[in-house]
């Protein structure tokens, strides 16, 4: 049920280069970037906020390996998993060699490293 009065107000991405990261997640998300500054850029999206903020020291996860854990991942919901994929790599998402399950769902990398799956098997 939740505290009364508390909402996830963000999901914040830690990168070396916020804005650009900012940018992929606003045009595969179809959001909108709204703030920026040299170490937070903040992007608005339909359904929430996410933010991208600049670490010193930067170290992008090694999936699948996890000489630096991933910490997170987001899982986006699909209609079409080669069209979504499609969009994510020209946008700047890399596909990994390793596919865990292929047919279910697509893990990409977005530009500063972090793992995302794309995938059909979300519920509205």
């Amino acid at each position: 049920m939740g505290v009364k009065n508390i909402r996830l107000g963000s999901l914040s991405l830690d990168c070396a280069e916020p804005a650009a990261l900012a940018a992929f997640w606003a045009g595969l998300l179809g959001g909108e970037v709204t703030f920026t500054s040299d170490h937070f850029v903040a992007v608005k999206t339909d359904r929430m906020w996410l933010s991208t903020v600049k670490i010193d020291d930067y170290r992008a996860p090694t999936w699948p390996e996890s000489d630096h854990p991933k910490q997170m991942h987001l899982d986006l919901a699909v209609d079409n998993l080669e069209e979504a994929e499609s969009e994510a790599v020209l946008l700047g998402a890399v596909k990994p060699d390793f596919q865990p399950a292929p047919d279910r769902y697509i893990v990409l990398l977005d530009p500063a490293g972090h793992p995302f799956c794309l995938s059909t098997q979300i519920p509205e």
